[in-house]
């Protein structure tokens, strides 16, 4: 079988876009409403009294109304705009590879090839209450995702499971494994769920060859391939299995791949007070985090039980086996590689404060507080339980993931009694009246400090955010770039 390759053409230029959509547009708009009611019986009639957990032969009439289903579908496309579409390949059938992965993930019109094939998705459970749309939902019996039941993640992996050993009888499971949209300059970090179950896949591409782009949309920034059978050790080993999908579905779009994940992008630009600069080494640390599997599912808890621990060291160092411990993870390459960040001397060893705090603003770049009271609370002597100059230099500086930093001007602004010390009460009170503190009084006296927010949004190799680029981020020691250097 070979992978399946879907080109919707959208109809339209940029000349007449103001004319049709107060001509054309709303005609379009109420036959694809049309297409939609008038599927919504058929849809209706299919699921009465059909199971959630067991799946039904798939007989005469079933059959009739998935085809009438799939053209009335196609009918909405055309409505729409979407008058030619290319399939290349061939669709595998269930029993050969349960489970579709679909990329680059860019529009609500990649649910074509949903449409296409009839196949189920992974949905939040919410949908399917939806008057109309869910009805159309449950037709193609999808995976529920419930956000209010904690144990989800772990029951959808479970369904998924269930569903792609069952042989054939369920209908395949089609995932978007990048998890979020982009605007298909390149693939991002695929998430392992697809892989998990460790059972061949077919790798679906999907292009829009439009010479004007009114397809894509994301925040800022289908053919069958095909079948992509795991070996042994991609079995045991989801991430390397996405990993290895992912190249072959980038090699066949002609697209570049990057390590980087939606995360990461939201990562550079979160909004709070400590926004990271352009030459940031947390991105890099974030990268190992998600691949060595330490971004903890409850990260307020973990933060605090790590300082509590960071903090009875009292600054002793720590080499790669006792980094390795005190994680409770075995010594690997990539855990050198992230050893390496924070071995500021070269002289094997690292102060583990500082990865606490770096793990804290990768796990929440939004609260700036809560990661400064975590650092002093690891950092500030007992008698007064103030910090230095000195002490502050470090925690900003792993906070931002720089270099060098000069906080003389800041800590005289916060000390304005020059004790030469300074407590977190002082440090936050100064964080309120100041919210812009950063700009003013790190930025501006760093001159090598850029911020990524004052940063121009150039389109970039990319194009999921400023300054990330796809080139050599394979975790190789050339790639990496140290805190310290």
């Amino acid at each position: 079988a070979t992978p399946l390759l879907v080109c919707p053409r959208a109809a339209g230029a940029t000349s007449v876009i103001a004319l049709m959509t107060v001509t054309l547009f709303p005609i379009r708009l109420f036959m694809a409403a049309f297409m939609m009611l008038l599927a919504w019986p058929f849809a209706f009639l299919a699921t009465i009294g059909r199971s959630e957990t067991t799946v039904e032969p798939q007989c005469l009439w079933r059959r009739l109304v998935d085809i009438i289903l799939r053209l009335i579908m196609r009918a909405m496309w055309f409505a729409g705009g979407f008058h030619w579409m290319t399939i290349k390949g061939q669709r595998a059938l269930p029993t050969e590879a349960p489970i579709l992965t679909l990329a680059p993930h860019s529009s609500y019109f990649d649910a074509i090839p949903v449409t296409m094939t009839m196949s189920s998705i992974v949905m939040k459970a919410e949908s399917k209450d939806i008057p109309l749309w869910g009805t159309l939902i449950k037709y193609i019996r999808p995976v529920f995702v419930s956000r209010s039941d904690q144990n989800s993640r772990k029951k959808t992996v479970e369904e998924i499971k269930r569903r792609a050993h069952s042989r054939g009888e369920w209908p395949q499971i089609m995932i978007f494994p990048e998890g979020t949209c982009t605007n298909r300059s390149c693939l991002i970090t695929f998430k392992p769920g697809a892989f998990i179950p460790a059972v061949p896949v077919q790798p679906v591409v999907i292009r829009y060859p439009n010479k004007l782009d009114s397809i894509t949309w994301t925040w800022q920034g289908p053919g069958f391939l095909p079948i992509y059978t795991p070996s042994e050790e991609e079995k045991k080993n989801p991430a390397l299995f996405a990993v290895n999908v992912r190249r072959v579905m980038a090699q066949a779009l002609g697209v570049p791949i990057t390590d980087y994940s939606f995360e990461d992008c939201q990562l550079a630009m979160a909004e709070g007070q400590l926004k990271l600069p352009v030459e940031t080494c947390l991105l890099e640390f974030a990268r190992l985090v998600r691949r060595l599997g330490l971004k903890p599912a409850n990260s307020e808890k973990v933060l605090q039980d790590y300082g509590n621990r960071a903090r009875k060291l009292e600054g002793q160092k720590l080499d790669l086996q006792g980094f390795a411990h005190f994680l409770d993870v075995p010594v690997s390459d990539m855990l050198r590689d992230m050893f390496a960040l924070f071995d500021e001397d070269e002289d094997n060893s690292m102060d583990i404060r500082e990865y606490v705090i770096a793990l804290s603003v990768v796990c929440r770049p939004t609260k700036t507080l809560e990661t400064m009271k975590l650092a002093f609370k690891m950092f500030e002597a007992e008698e007064d339980s103030a910090i230095t100059e000195a002490e502050l230099a470090v925690m900003l500086k792993t906070a931002l993931g720089v270099t060098h930093l000069d906080v003389s001007h800041l800590f005289t602004a916060i000390d304005i009694a020059d004790t030469g010390k300074m407590t977190f009460d002082k440090f936050r009170c100064f964080v309120e009246e100041n919210p812009d503190f950063s700009e003013d009084y790190l930025y501006a006296d760093n001159a090598d400090l850029q911020s990524r927010q004052k940063q121009p949004s150039p389109k970039t190799a990319n194009g999921i955010c400023p300054d990330f680029s796809p080139r050599d981020h394979d975790g190789t020691k050339d790639a990496l770039l140290k805190k310290h250097n």
